[in-house]
């Protein structure tokens, strides 16, 4: 299975969130009881030939393991990033979601760009 391509727009110091659900090729809705999540959003931009993401190595922008809540039998996977987390600079990064089953295997469900739009309204 090759990962899926869904591209992320956020603003600088607001709430993120998003819900998917995994299913399988027959559309049923994957259990992912006992599964852990990871995502991480780093610096980069994805090439036009889809090859790994220019300067998409190093630290973590934003590490949003914690921020990922999987739905057991629902197959939902929701991802939650508070405000606060959303200070980065205003850009284009890339990011991946990796699911990992009781049994260890890992599968990247999702990729693609995590741009930041910047904030204009201050407090």
């Amino acid at each position: 299975m090759s990962a899926g391509r869904y591209d992320i727009t956020a603003y600088q110091g607001s709430t993120v969130s998003r819900v998917f659900t995994y299913r399988d090729s027959n559309g049923v809705a994957v259990n992912l009881t006992s599964y852990t999540a990871r995502m991480d959003v780093r610096a980069g931009l994805w090439p036009a030939d889809g090859q790994k993401p220019a300067g998409a190595d190093g630290v973590p922008t934003l590490d949003a393991d914690t921020m990922i809540t999987l739905g057991g039998a629902a197959g939902t996977i929701t991802l939650l990033i508070p405000a606060v987390s959303m200070v980065m600079a205003a850009g284009d990064y890339v990011y991946d979601l990796e699911l990992q089953s009781p049994s260890g295997v890992v599968t990247i469900l999702l990729e693609g760009s995590f741009t930041v739009r910047p904030n204009v309204t201050r407090s």
